[in-house]
């Protein structure tokens, strides 16, 4: 989860907590508040029922009857224990009582028999009405006492119990009082049917208001932690940005850095740092192009100079050699060494003047260039080097043509094609092939071989150019550095009677192929090594007939 996820959701986590809390403790002082104003209620009306049953039998109290109606005359009974346990006969008892809120149950147990009962505003309910089931409940009510201290029309102050009556509509919380001049039990219930739809509604109303305030909170909680950590944002663009950059070398613009760099605040610490971080990196990138441009500078130079000293000595070498007079052997042999190591160093000069002027980026020739004549042109070149190995070309019919410096682009062909002539030994197949193909994986089959890629692979339409052998391949110590200056093959790869490599061959292919936007990739393993150029290819061919190759194609798809 990202960091603005985390924020979002451990700001609606806490929230919801908060919100939950709050519910949870609201729900429960209301429900204790409500239950103790349903006390005093059922007290009050506890004390008035049983005033009313008094002043019904004795015909004084404060209580009155609403109605008149005949029952049994009391018995003889006990106080203790339930109401189920209480004989008698109960005095005349009315339908209802006075001064009773609406929904109060009323009920007369004597002599173990609910006589009457009756929920005010319902009517009066004969006790066969009432479920056995119910009836039970209230003949086993515990049975408590009125104290005679009591003033009239004053609350009960006796214990209550809840109990839920079915046939009479739902939960009442219960009170059952002694009559001792009757012996009998008057049952006094208040229903909690209001209090449990109060507190239905609170919750309903607490979720639905909490859910809402969720939903704003992660809205607007979204907003603005997007706003706050847009400086964050600004800095990881620019990182990303000086991430796409081509710092490896030459000069490098990184960008300005982000506004954010109040250090009162965290963002602006981390902006500031990233500020520094980004000035600290352009005066070193600076300092280090100076230094590579300053060694181009003296490269170029140095190699510019010194052709003019090295023709000197070639020519007089040369001159030498046609006309050596009476000279010893030994001088003879001294002039021919001279002459060979002035020619291996005009090569490795001229090699490094060439990359010392790539580097600098100087610009090559552009013009269309038949891939398959230049091809078919180094193959032949090669084989007449080197006549042990088999030479077989693979090309398309039509011209393979790319956008390029035609002589630069030779020389990368025959460099490839001497390094797998040197490096392998006499009876090894060389397959040099050309296709307008996707690029293909250089990955062996087998999944062994080992590769490495210089470059970015061009926009389509391109054009793909393999050099592969079979020979005993490349070491893998030595193919990660293959494309770098002066690395040169161990002695197993090379044969005896060549003269030493300068380590500037395939340096040479990576910087002119780069120079043409294209890539260079190398795979190999025992027995295969493979060299894969890919170039931008020209969708149109624009390549005169005098341009086509000598052997008007038909030296195509054979042995060399």
């Amino acid at each position: 989860m990202t960091l603005r996820g985390r924020l979002i959701a451990g700001l609606v986590a806490l929230l919801a907590i908060g919100c939950a809390t709050v519910g949870v403790t609201t729900y429960f002082r209301a429900r204790d508040s409500l239950m103790r104003e349903v006390g005093a209620q059922l007290q009050l009306s506890t004390g008035t029922w049983f005033d009313c049953v008094s002043a019904g039998g004795t015909g004084q109290g404060p209580g009155s009857w609403s109605a008149d109606s005949s029952a049994d005359s009391p018995a003889g009974g006990t106080a203790e224990g339930t109401a189920q346990s209480v004989s008698g006969t109960p005095p005349d008892l009315p339908p209802t009582c006075a001064g009773l809120a609406a929904g109060t149950l009323q009920a007369y147990v004597s002599n173990g028999t609910l006589k009457k009962w009756v929920v005010k505003g319902r009517g009066a309910k004969d006790a066969n009405d009432l479920s056995a089931a119910d009836q039970q409940i209230l003949r086993t009510l515990p049975v408590g006492r009125i104290p005679a201290s009591r003033q009239p029309g004053s609350p009960a102050n006796t214990p209550s119990y809840v109990r839920s009556l079915d046939s009479a509509h739902g939960e009442y919380d219960l009170t059952a009082v002694y009559d001792p001049d009757r012996d009998a039990v008057c049952i006094t219930g208040v229903p909690l049917g209001m209090v449990d739809d109060t507190l239905h509604d609170l919750a309903v109303t607490e979720l639905l208001v909490f859910g809402a305030v969720l939903l704003l909170a992660g809205v607007l909680g979204t907003a603005w932690v997007g706003l706050s950590l847009r400086p964050l944002r600004r800095v990881a663009a620019t990182a990303s940005q000086v991430a796409e950059l081509p710092l490896e070398s030459g000069a490098v613009e990184l960008p300005a850095g982000v506004p954010d760099t109040d250090p009162r605040t965290e963002t602006g610490q981390v902006g500031a740092a990233f500020n520094r971080m980004l000035g600290h990196m352009q005066t070193a990138l600076a300092r280090r192009n100076a230094s590579e441009t300053r060694l181009r500078r003296f490269a170029a130079d140095a190699s510019h100079e010194l052709r003019t000293p090295l023709a000197s000595i070639r020519g007089y070498a040369e001159l030498a050699l046609r006309h050596p007079g009476d000279a010893p052997e030994t001088v003879t042999h001294a002039l021919s060494r001279v002459l060979s190591e002035s020619t291996r160093m005009t090569v490795l000069v001229d090699d490094l003047l060439l990359l010392a002027r790539l580097d600098a980026g100087r610009p090559l020739g552009r013009e269309a260039v038949d891939m398959s004549r230049l091809a078919i042109d180094a193959a032949s070149d090669a084989r007449v080097a080197r006549p042990g190995h088999r030479w077989v070309l693979d090309l398309p019919d039509d011209p393979v043509v790319v956008h390029g410096d035609e002589h630069r682009l030779q020389q990368v062909l025959v460099n490839l094609l001497s390094n797998a002539g040197r490096h392998t030994p006499e009876g090894t197949t060389v397959t040099v092939k050309a296709s307008t193909d996707a690029l293909p994986d250089p990955e062996l089959p087998d999944g062994e071989a080992l590769t490495v890629r210089r470059g970015t692979p061009p926009p389509p339409p391109s054009m793909v150019f393999t050099v592969t052998d079979d020979g005993p391949g490349i070491t893998p110590e030595l193919l990660p550095d293959l494309f770098e200056r002066f690395t040169r093959a161990d002695t197993a790869r090379s044969h005896a009677d060549d003269a030493p490599s300068t380590g500037l061959g395939l340096a040479i292919v990576d910087a002119v192929i780069a120079a043409h936007h294209g890539t260079v990739t190398a795979a190999s393993r025992p027995g295969m090594t493979r060299f894969t150029i890919v170039l931008p290819r020209l969708a149109e061919p624009a390549i005169s007939p005098a341009r086509r190759p000598r052997s008007a194609r038909k030296t195509l798809h054979r042995t060399v």
